[in-house]
Formats: C-alpha cells, sequence, structure tokens
C-alpha cells in the first residue's frame, strides 16, 4: 500500500477543497508514490512524534495541525519546525496535515468532542455557503435513466440525509449538424428534433470534475448541451462547529463537571452561570470564539470551545455560557477519530496512535 492510497482515503472523509484560505492542509513532507510502512496519528508534529514514528516503523504521520502554516525560506534547524522537517526528510518520514477540512465535516473534529458529551440530534453549528453547483444535462428519453444513475454513482444528487436525488422535465431539443459533424442521429445539415429530458442535479463543487466525466461518459452525443450553475444555498453537513442536545437537561455544574471529567481539564474558563438547565449544547474544537453569535443564534445553552479572549467573554451577555477548555484539550481525541477511520479502512495494516503528549501548555494549580 502506497502513501497516497492512505490520503486518498482521507480525503474521501475530510476534502481538502474544504480547508480554509489560511490553511495549510495536505502532503507537507514526503512522496505519495511511497510504499507505506505504518502511519502513526497525532494531534501535532514535533521532533518526538517523528522519532517514535521511527522507532515504531512507520513512515506516515497523520497529524490535525500542520507543521508547515506559514512560509518558509529556510530550513536551518533554527526552530522546532526546521528541526522537526529535517528529522523527517532525513528518516523517510512523510507528514501528512488533515486540519480545518476535517473541522468543516459533520463526522469530523466536532462530532467526535458531541459524542465524548453524549449529545444527540446533531447538527452542523455553521453551514457554509457557496459549495454548491448544479448542473442541467439535456439528454434523449431513452438515456435519461442511464444518465441519472452515472451521475449519482459520481455522488451527484445528495442532500442533507437524501440521495438520488434529481428533477427532470420532458422537452423538444433541436439542433442541425455541420458538415464535419459525426451525429448519432440526424443528418448533416438537417435540422433534427428529438424528445429529451431536462435532467438536474446538484453536488458539492469538489465532485465537479467526477461528475462532468461521468455526465460525458454517459452520454451519447458528440457535442452536449449542458449548464454548470454555482448555488448559494448551504451545505448542510459542511461548516463551522456543532450543535447538538443532552437527551435530558443537566445542571450547569453537572454540565461543566461532565465538560472537565470527558476532557480531562484541571480548570475550565466559563462566563458567569444563568441558574438554567443545560439541554443545548454547541462545541467547536481549537479556536472558536467566531461562532459565538451563531451558538446564541441557534440557543444554545452552553458553547464549549477554546481560545477565548478576555474581552471575547463578554460577547455573552448573559445569554450562553461559553465555556473555553483549551485547544488541545478540546481536539485531543481527533487522534482517536482517524485512528478509527484508517484502522476501518485499512484493517491489516498497522495504525498506531502517537504516546507522545504534544499539548504546549502545563497547567500549575497553587
Amino acid at each position: 500500500m502506497t502513501i497516497g492510497s492512505v490520503i486518498q482515503c482521507l480525503e474521501k472523509i475530510a476534502p481538502l477543497y474544504l480547508q480554509e484560505d489560511y490553511d495549510n492542509a495536505g502532503l507537507l513532507v514526503g512522496d505519495n508514490s511511497m510504499d507505506c510502512s505504518g502511519v502513526l496519528v497525532s494531534l501535532d508534529v514535533t521532533e518526538e512524534v517523528i522519532e517514535e514514528a521511527v522507532q515504531k516503523k512507520c513512515n506516515l504521520v497523520v497529524a490535525h495541525h500542520p507543521i508547515i502554516f506559514r512560509g518558509l525560506k529556510k530550513i536551518t534547524g533554527k526552530n522546532y519546525v526546521e528541526k522537526t522537517i529535517i528529522k523527517a526528510i532525513k528518516n523517510d518520514v512523510a507528514i501528512y496535515a488533515i486540519h480545518t477540512n476535517l473541522d468543516n465535516v459533520i463526522d469530523g473534529v466536532n462530532a467526535k468532542m458531541a459524542q465524548m458529551l453524549g449529545l444527540v440530534n446533531c447538527k452542523i453549528l455553521s453551514p457554509k455557503k457557496g459549495l454548491l453547483q448544479k448542473l442541467i444535462v439535456y439528454v434523449p428519453l431513452i438515456d435519461r435513466e442511464t444518465m441519472m444513475q452515472a451521475l449519482f454513482d459520481a455522488g451527484a444528487g445528495e442532500i442533507g440525509q437524501y440521495s438520488e436525488c434529481s428533477f427532470s422535465a420532458e422537452g423538444v431539443g433541436t439542433f442541425k449538424p455541420g458538415p464535419d459533424a459525426n451525429p448519432q442521429t440526424g443528418e448533416r445539415g438537417v435540422r433534427f428534433a428529438d424528445k429529451e429530458n431536462k435532467l438536474e442535479v446538484i453536488f458539492p463543487k469538489w465532485l465537479q470534475p467526477r461528475v462532468l466525466q461521468a455526465m460525458r461518459s454517459a452520454h451519447k452525443y458528440e457535442e452536449i448541451a449542458f449548464d454548470l450553475i454555482d448555488l448559494s444555498n448551504e451545505l448542510q453537513l459542511t461548516g463551522s462547529g456543532l450543535i447538538g442536545e443532552f437527551s435530558n437537561p443537566v445542571s450547569e455544574i453537572d454540565c461543566l463537571k461532565l465538560i472537565s471529567n470527558k476532557f480531562n481539564v484541571k480548570a475550565v474558563r466559563h462566563t458567569a452561570l444563568q441558574g438554567k438547565q443545560i439541554k443545548k449544547v454547541a462545541v467547536c474544537g481549537g479556536s472558536g470564539s467566531f461562532l459565538t453569535g451563531a451558538a446564541i443564534a441557534a440557543e444554545a445553552d452552553i458553547f464549549i470551545t477554546s481560545d477565548i479572549k478576555y474581552h471575547e467573554f463578554f460577547d455573552a451577555e448573559n445569554r450562553i455560557i461559553l465555556a473555553d477548555i483549551g485547544h488541545f484539550e478540546s481536539e485531543q481525541y481527533t487522534i482517536d477519530l482517524l485512528a478509527d477511520v484508517l484502522q476501518q479502512n485499512f484493517p491489516n495494516f498497522a495504525v498506531l496512535k502517537t504516546g507522545v503528549r504534544t499539548n504546549p501548555v502545563h497547567t500549575f494549580l497553587g
């Protein structure tokens, strides 16, 4: 199995197209055509993690956080980033980062947080817009079912929890083949009319090459009449944060105790308690304060995230409890998530979880 095989699996669940503009997810070090001897999964990449990979004979490290985040003009070993890259290259260890693209899928980082808390009825807190396209293609009536199935097989026609969604309308199409045309029906120089179906499907933009290839393979015409339209609709299964519910409401104190227990947090920084029961819970792994407004609009009782700045706590305005549990703590179970995905897809292959605790933040309780 190659490193590319592992990457293909990961990008199927979290396409690189979904990473934020500022991000640097993907293969950062190494050659995807190399044979893969084993995978080590971690949250961060450090020299210690690379050494662990070498000792455990894993030549691929899959991490959540990209070790290369900003541009590098030199690699001289002057800081931990450069030292880690040098060590990886010297030992033929590839590094792959699956960052905000994993944050932005419904079964990603935030789903793992929700699972640890036992939340139900989960959905994306802030769905993304502008990720959908509509394909309108005109096909002879006799070819409608063949075309539909080809498009569905390519991933088109999925809306939320529904698949194979389409719309079609019957009409009459005309064309006149030119002198150099090679028509399947009709004659050169003669206008031809035929009953056709106008077939419409939607799909995520990153599937465009696959969907168009399926359309071309299934269509019998030499020149295909089709429209490709960008949509502003929200993609409900893709976006930032997650919101869910406890099956039964809990007190604020019991909720904080649950958070502390499940995420191994010694101290939870939070806004003033409201004296209410906690039912709706919003979560966002990593730095999520930008979603405070969305959490309030969704009527969440508490929003669990990290990296909340002092003045950002005021944004709660007594309408929600903001709980900061720490960046590493909020994302720590991403390691389990990635390891589970890889083990399910490659059951007979070495997929290991790092034993190195990479959290750079330590807490002293005086």
